[in-house]
């Protein structure tokens, strides 16, 4: 059963592992469209590999639900900063869309 202490002694850290490995592995294909084939595909298979690790343990200890809900929201936070960092900002349009997406997470999620 998910509990707020099982939330942050152990699903949160794994929640944050697969996120970002989803994060990673989006990083390696944006490079391999960019032209670094290689590094990029690398990369993709890195970020593919610590993703699944990090979920299988996470499916180990609450249901695919929940599970999906919250790494998808992480992983939209972190794509979406990537994204601007790298100087591919959004209009006013495009964030009020992520904000609406992260505002279903959030009411699902709860």
């Amino acid at each position: 059963m998910l509990t707020i202490q099982n939330v942050f002694n152990s699903t949160l850290p794994l929640i944050l592992i697969t996120a970002f490995g989803y994060v990673v592995a989006t990083v390696g294909m944006k490079g391999a469209a960019s032209g670094m084939l290689l590094p990029g595909i690398a990369l993709a298979v890195f970020g593919f590999l610590m993703a699944f690790a990090a979920e299988v343990a996470l499916m180990r200890q609450t249901h695919l639900s929940v599970i999906y809900i919250l790494v998808l929201g992480v992983e939209t936070v972190i794509v979406l900063g990537f994204a601007f960092g790298i100087g591919e900002g959004f209009t006013l349009r495009q964030a009020l869309g992520a904000l609406v997406v992260l505002g279903g997470l959030a009411i699902v999620a709860v």
